[in-house]
């Protein structure tokens, strides 16, 4: 995935890792990056769970370290995508969200028949998450 930068430099994605406080280590983080003006942001799609992961941390967290692919259902995706091909195409990138929503909606449909309502909501936020994927494209 690439977009431009502010300096007009095409930026590729790429999981990153990010360290917040000195102390926690937050892995397979979506990140743009420029090589030319080194500026880097985090992918739109995840901002939202990565500031209220940090947010959990508290402002004097203790030292660990987090796969934020268990947070969030669009970097978990990236992370089995980016296993298999260093620089997927985007449909092949498309392919794989279309099959992990396919798979979230029959496990969707199993909690609604067990009148799991945990699950329920576990599996809506995941679908929301990649959902702002879609949203941003």
């Amino acid at each position: 995935m690439q977009k431009r930068c502010s300096c007009g430099e095409l930026v590729t994605m790429k999981l990153r890792t990010v360290v917040y406080s000195g102390k926690v280590e937050i892995d397979n983080v979506p990140i743009f990056s420029c090589p030319a003006c080194n500026r880097s942001e985090v992918s739109p799609e995840v901002k939202p769970d990565l500031t209220g992961l940090i947010g959990q941390l508290g402002s004097q967290p203790d030292k660990q370290t987090f796969l934020f692919n268990e947070w969030n259902e669009w970097a978990d995706l990236l992370v089995e995508v980016y296993a298999k091909d260093k620089l997927p195409k985007s449909h092949v990138l498309e392919e794989h969200m279309t099959a992990r929503i396919n798979k979230l909606l029959d496990l969707f449909l199993i909690a609604q028949s067990l009148g799991d309502e945990d699950w329920m909501n576990e599996i809506q936020k995941r679908l929301s998450q990649i959902s702002r994927r879609s949203i941003h494209t």
